[in-house]
């Protein structure tokens, strides 16, 4: 049988209910309490996170039973595959820190003026002055999501992060998540060749068809980066 762990915060009203009473009764439901995080204490009332293992078939007979018990208010209930996403799962990095004012004028003002205009005088350089080299946009409208299908571009973004995930983990690879709201194949390809001059690559990704053929087409002859759908 699959086990989970779930958090659940709960807020306790002592007039009725102590926690060995909450304790009593996850364990009557199936759960296991590993943890117990107070989040606010009080003397008439209390807010507390619990973490329950508990199999996945009973999760919902201990929120159930939670819910039905007097003096107990659930306030939120989350699994270990929402915890991992909460706040997103990647982030930028600098390379370096920026200790003094002397680190400053050289990441940025006015020292970086220099590196711009060898950009402009030879575009490729771009390539090993900046994060250009590695890095790739993974690009979505959101309109064909695993086996959710179309469910916009806010819904697709956890699934464009893991992916961005991926190419870091697997080939060092910095990967970027960019949802675009619009359907629009001309739009849509407007887009990323406007925001293309900072990327290396192209990733496209759960993309309905037939359009996600037309754009990846398109793309890859109009653009000097490498383009590719990988569904």
């Amino acid at each position: 049988m699959a086990q989970t762990s779930i958090v659940i915060r709960i807020e306790l009203n002592h007039e009725q209910i102590h926690f060995g009473d909450v304790a009593a009764v996850v364990s009557r439901a199936g759960g296991d309490i590993t943890s117990i995080d107070v989040i606010r204490p009080g003397k008439e009332s209390s807010v507390r996170d619990i973490t329950v293992d508990v199999a996945e078939s009973e999760e919902q007979r201990i929120v159930d039973a939670l819910k039905e018990q007097p003096g107990v208010q659930l306030i939120n209930v989350s699994d270990r595959t929402f915890l991992v996403h909460l706040g997103g799962k990647i982030a930028t990095q600098p390379t370096m820190p920026i200790k003094n004012r002397d680190d400053l004028s050289r990441v940025y003002t006015p020292g970086v003026a220099k590196v711009c205009t060898a950009i402009h005088d030879n575009p490729k350089k771009a390539y090993s002055l900046t994060i250009k080299r590695n890095t790739v946009a993974v690009i979505t409208d959101g309109t064909a999501v695993l086996g959710l299908g179309d469910i916009g571009p806010h819904a697709a973004a956890p699934v464009m992060e893991g992916k961005a995930m991926l190419f870091k983990q697997l080939a060092g690879v910095d990967a970027f998540p960019i949802c675009l709201d619009t359907k629009d194949t001309e739009e849509i390809i407007r887009t990323i060749k406007a925001i293309s001059p900072i990327f290396g690559g192209i990733n496209l990704e759960d993309i309905s068809s037939p359009r996600c053929f037309e754009i990846e087409r398109r793309l890859d002859e109009e653009l000097d980066i490498p383009v590719f759908h990988d569904d």
